[in-house]
């Protein structure tokens, strides 16, 4: 029996205008360097690339989308893949504006002023250039690109106290990424609440895929919403648990109350359409259905599955789905539906969260559809339906033993605790310049946990005492998801499945139950795992781990870090700013 670290999860109490698609100078090319300019303008035309990425391969149609150039789906992208030559480019603004997504106005904290912000889009190999501008008077900020791996760049991971100082108001960033893996994700905010305000947008990563379809559809982004700032709603959520949300968005459009407008998508009778869906909410499981339309499943978070059907979906905090859609219903209107699950999340307007499937143009009136039926319950998706299309099997493990648990702290505020301690790491001090430095004394509130071996296998059990799921999150890696189970405690007895289990970057602990995972330490840097409930990460859920730190300092660009760090200093000490969550 493998030697397995173990968290236990224990706490005594009891989340507009659509985005602009990404505009492309010229189609990327395997063969040239090419470099794609996006305009930062929020007014830029919302023209899609999707056909003419997807065209640069040739072999990759409608009746064999398996075929990427010279790759293919049975490529092992963890080794292998395209070196296209080319670089994509973007521009992004960070902006305080107002913004009415329901049709209710209120203060945004925006990407280029929309909401979702503009889509990164690249191609399987390329490299991605994205030049981020804080351009709020009174926050800083930082952009994590959810789910990418950043192998060997852990310097452009976007989280600040970890890899980075934040980006000090009137300041610039510029990141870089390698597009190793494909398929769908979004970006973030990783700076307190930011996320939940309004700073987050999708990211496409075109490759190949393990079905058939005959057009890509828009990438589809569900997030809970607030009409007050998520910002002033924390103090509740620290002394109360998390606050009911007023509604949700579907591609950061709803109507409520009468007022504003849905999403709506056209189909053509006849076709199958890839549908790339994306949970980016702050505290909502989400039940995903199209009205009489089944759902057939082809990737989950970045990892390509041998497909399933289902007719509803069910997608937790920071999960992404590729899904494929038949057009095969009569010619009407049908309800797209976003459903709030109230066994784990609560939300004021959990029967209207919509968005309208026209087919040809059939009408303008709301569809009259009735919804599949469905069980409350925030459950992951059946492990024995997450096949990942490339096997891959989990061998020699080794590990210690890991105690998580929340409390109260003296101001009787939550704080959730890791190795009986909650995760504090200041903004100023990311963990990344201590190793370089050489300084790095981390205290125990920093939550590191250290990963000297290359190519090792290490194991955690995430166990939770009380009956409230949570999506855990890891940086840096696809995690193996070895066994799962709800309201069940993890012996020795439980079978650990190590032959081609589901990989992911973000996984369900069940309620009252346990998670085990597992990863190879194939990456140096040091990496962030959290609850994706934002609530929970800046009460403390989270840690560190220091992943093979003597080869750290060689991947650092120590100018650039320094100077960020820099700008923030003089502006804190101009601006008095002060910490007052986990950092993260």
């Amino acid at each position: 029996m493998p030697l397995l670290h173990t968290l236990f999860l224990l706490f005594t109490a009891a989340a507009a205008v659509p985005a602009p698609q990404a505009e492309s100078s010229s189609p990327a090319s395997s063969s040239s360097v090419t470099t794609t300019l996006v305009s930062s303008s929020v007014t830029a035309s919302a023209s899609s690339t999707s056909s003419a990425a997807a065209s640069v391969c040739s072999g990759n149609t409608a009746s064999d989308r398996s075929v990427w150039c010279d790759y293919s789906i049975d490529t092992d992208w963890y080794t292998d893949g395209p070196d296209t030559g080319v670089t994509v480019e973007y521009w992004l603004e960070v902006t305080n504006v107002t913004l009415a997504p329901d049709g209710v106005d209120r203060i945004v904290l925006a990407v280029n002023g929309t909401v979702p912000g503009p889509t990164i889009e690249a191609n399987w190999g390329d490299t991605v250039v994205i030049h981020v501008t804080n351009s709020l008077a009174n926050n800083g900020s930082g952009i994590h690109w959810h789910g990418i791996r950043q192998n060997y760049t852990n310097q452009e991971d976007g989280v600040p106290s970890i890899t980075q100082c934040p980006i000090a108001p009137g300041d610039f960033l510029t990141y870089t990424w390698k597009a190793t893996q494909y398929g769908t994700s979004w970006y973030h905010s990783h700076y307190s609440l930011q996320a939940w305000e309004g700073v987050f947008g999708p990211i496409v990563i075109h490759g190949p895929a393990t079905a058939d379809y005959d057009e890509e559809l828009d990438t589809v982004m569900l997030v809970d919403w607030s009409h007050d700032t998520v910002d002033s709603l924390y103090s509740y959520a620290q002394t109360q648990g998390p606050p009911t949300m007023d509604t949700g968005l579907i591609n950061g459009m709803n109507e409520y109350n009468g007022s504003g407008s849905r999403y709506e998508a056209t189909f053509e009778s006849g076709k199958k359409y890839l549908i790339r869906l994306i949970n980016g909410a702050i505290d909502t499981h989400f039940k995903f259905s199209i009205d009489n339309h089944n759902i057939t499943v082809i990737a989950s978070d970045f990892v390509p599955i041998t497909p399933f059907t289902t007719d509803v979906l069910d997608i937790t905090m920071g999960q992404r789905y590729d899904i494929i859609v038949e057009a095969n219903q009569d010619t009407a209107d049908y309800w797209m539906r976003a459903i709030p699950q109230a066994a784990c999340s609560s939300n004021g307007d959990s029967d209207n969260i919509r968005a309208i499937i026209r087919y040809d143009n059939s009408s303008t009136s709301d569809p009259t559809t009735s919804a599949w039926d469905y069980t409350d319950a925030c459950d992951d998706v059946d492990l024995s339906n997450l096949v990942p299309y490339l096997s891959q099997t989990v061998t020699d493990p080794t590990g210690s033993d890991l105690t998580v648990s929340v409390t109260t702290n003296s101001e009787n505020l939550f704080k959730w605790q890791i190795g009986l301690e909650s995760m504090a790491v200041q903004w100023a001090e990311p963990s990344l310049l201590q190793i370089y430095e050489g300084n790095a004394t981390f205290e125990d509130d920093d939550c590191v946990y250290e990963l000297p071996d290359a190519n090792t296998w290490v194991y955690w059990v995430i166990e939770a005492a009380i009956p409230v799921p949570h999506p855990i999150h890891l940086h840096g890696h696809d995690f193996f998801i070895l066994a799962a189970e709800q309201s069940a405690s993890y012996d020795s007895s439980v079978t650990l499945n190590l032959d081609n289990p589901p990989r992911r970057d973000v996984a369900n602990l069940p309620a009252s139950g346990y998670l085990v995972i597992a990863f190879l330490t194939d990456n140096p840097g040091v990496w962030l795992m959290h609850c994706h409930i934002g609530w929970h990460t800046s009460e403390g859920l989270a840690l560190q781990f220091v992943e093979r730190e003597s080869e750290i300092p060689a991947l650092v660009n120590y100018d650039s870090a320094n100077a960020t760090c820099a700008a923030w200093d003089s502006w804190v000490a101009e601006s008095g700013i002060v910490e007052e969550d986990s950092g993260v």
